[in-house]
Order: C-alpha cells, then sequence, then structure tokens
C-alpha cells in the first residue's frame, strides 16, 4: 500500500464521512492507520470545515511540491548562488542579476532559506548579508549643536529636474567616522542618477581636509560633476574652495531631513558592512575606500533594472 494516501482514497473518506463513519472505522475501511486518517483531516480540510477530495489532494501535491523546491538546484547552480553572495550582493541583488541574465530563475526567498541552513551547518555565508553584524541602539532626539555657516544654498534652491533623476552629474555627499572620537574618517560621494560612489581618506576631521579630498574626487570625474548635496555638518564648510576649484553648485539639506538626502544616507548603510561604526578607521587608506567603492559600484541594484552603478555611471557617460 503507498504510504501516502491516494485520490481514490480521499473519494472513499468523503463518501463515509457523509456516512458518519467514526475514524476508526474509515481506517479500518482502508487499511490504515487511525492516525493517518486523523491527520489528513486535520491537514487537508477545507477553512469552511468541508471534506474535499480533489482539493486535499492539491494541498497535499502542494506541501510535496515546497518541500522539494530547493532540490531543483543543481550543486553547480548553488555554487554560483554561493559565489554571489560571496560578492556581499544582497539575495534579492543576487535572484534579479541571475533572471535578468537569464541564467536561472531562483527568488530572494529561497537564497535566504539556503544561506540560514548553511548557517545552521556552520557555514559562513550568512556573513556576507548587509545586516550580519549590525548591533540596534536606542535612538534619542539630540539637539544639534554643529556649527552654523550663513549663506549656503538651500536645497530647495536646486533645479526640480534633479528631483527626477534623470540627469547624471548631481552628487550627495557625507563623511564617516570609525570610532566617533578618533580623527580618522572618510567623505562619500554618491552620484544621485545611478548610485555611483567614490570615497576619500581623510586623516583629521576638519572643514579644510574635507574640501582638499572632495577637490581631488571631483577632478577625477571632471565635467561629471554638475551639484552636491550635503548636510549641515562643519566638515562641509569649506564649500566655497571647492566651487572655486571645480565649478560644481554646493547645495545643503534642511537640518534633521536625512531623507532629502537618502541616496548616500543609504549608501553610506551599505558601506557600514565593511567600516563598522565604534571601529577604529586609523589603519583604513585609500586603496580601501577604493576597494570599497568598487563592490558597491558592481552590485547590481533593484531600482536600475539590476545593472550596476558602474554599469550605468558609463553608459551615461
Amino acid at each position: 500500500m503507498s504510504a501516502q494516501i491516494t485520490l481514490e482514497e480521499r473519494y472513499a473518506i468523503m463518501a463515509m464521512k457523509k456516512q458518519r463513519f467514526s475514524i476508526r472505522a474509515i481506517a479500518r475501511e482502508l487499511g490504515r492507520a487511525p492516525s493517518s486518517i486523523s491527520r489528513e483531516f486535520r491537514r487537508n480540510v477545507r477553512p469552511s470545515g468541508r471534506y474535499n477530495p480533489d482539493i486535499a489532494h492539491s494541498y497535499t501535491v502542494a506541501r510535496r511540491r515546497r518541500s522539494r523546491r530547493n532540490t531543483r538546484f543543481s550543486a553547480h547552480e548553488w555554487a554560483l548562488v554561493e559565489r554571489l553572495v560571496g560578492l556581499d550582493w544582497s539575495p534579492e541583488q543576487v535572484s534579479g542579476w541571475l533572471k535578468r541574465h537569464g541564467t536561472m530563475s531562483i527568488s530572494h526567498e529561497t537564497i535566504y532559506l539556503h544561506i540560514w541552513r548553511d548557517k545552521q551547518r556552520g557555514g559562513d555565508l550568512w556573513r556576507h548579508l548587509r545586516q550580519a553584524t549590525k548591533k540596534r541602539r536606542k535612538r534619542y532626539r539630540s539637539h544639534d549643536s554643529r556649527g552654523r555657516l550663513a549663506g549656503k544654498r538651500h536645497i530647495s534652491e536646486r533645479s526640480p529636474e534633479i528631483e527626477t533623476r534623470k540627469a547624471v552629474g548631481h552628487w550627495e555627499i557625507d563623511t564617516i567616522k570609525g570610532d566617533s572620537q578618533a580623527a580618522h574618517s572618510a567623505v562619500t560621494m554618491v552620484e544621485r542618477a545611478t548610485g555611483f560612489t567614490v570615497m576619500g581618506k581623510l586623516k583629521r576631521h576638519t572643514a579644510a581636509e574635507c574640501a582638499e579630498r572632495v577637490i581631488e574626487l571631483v577632478s577625477g570625474h571632471a565635467g561629471r560633476v554638475a551639484t552636491i548635496t550635503a548636510d549641515n555638518g562643519t566638515e562641509f564648510h569649506s564649500y566655497g574652495l571647492v566651487e572655486q576649484a571645480t565649478g560644481a553648485l554646493f547645495y545643503f539639506a534642511t537640518p534633521h531631513h536625512s531623507w532629502e538626502r537618502g541616496t548616500n544616507e543609504n549608501t553610506n548603510g551599505l558601506i557600514r558592512q565593511y567600516l563598522p561604526k565604534r571601529t577604529s578607521m586609523a589603519h583604513v587608506d585609500q586603496a580601501d575606500l577604493d576597494a570599497v567603492a568598487a563592490k558597491l559600484n558592481a552590485r547590481p541594484r533593484k531600482r536600475l533594472g539590476y545593472k550596476t552603478p558602474e554599469e550605468c555611471y558609463a553608459e551615461a557617460i
């Protein structure tokens, strides 16, 4: 006898149920254990409480398909998925990129399940996830005591077309520090339309040092930096030097409105995967920052149709 209850048996179960046979009587007639019949009703009865053999059979087939879903991928295909995860791509980026290139169709949920099963077996794929090492903390409102600077262009003065992200050349800028008390930090610039990222090492977290480094970064992309939008940190108080040297126009977001620079805020979150908060950046050099930027620029992005920032930036040029 088949281990699984067959469709014919389910029709017999329905007929006997209508005649008010008990579970033990049905089991005896079919030569099944009473627990098997009890489980059949428990797992396959409809929400209304009625038992339908066709629907019960479809429930069983669906469960079997779900349990076997991951086995339809070969070892070679899983090796490809793991290689892309190893590049610090998110499961959604891996899924989207593979579908875009017609390589394989796999959902990001399936990839997440594979990663967590790998972790249970002692694997380290999970360490490549963006939130793997993130620690949560409570956030409290605090007064912004940073210096103020007169004459700054407010973000509301930017051309409305910048909001559309259709034109390449409009950047957002910020700085990141490891240990909040340390002098070493980095300036990050992200192009709004493509997400293309560049980073520069700051040995001193000062306005003069920041301006000097930004001028170098902009010079490496001459003619492709029209505007730069910053927050109100004092490290950007020498923005006039950058404007004079490069011709790029600086704009400043509203205090406490981080969403006005959402592209940069999101990118800094990605960078924190490699440069966690509360860790010293004293031993991080420019080559290290270039390597981080290269990794981010080579990651496919959902909003770019799973193209990479470097692809889109090159196409625009």
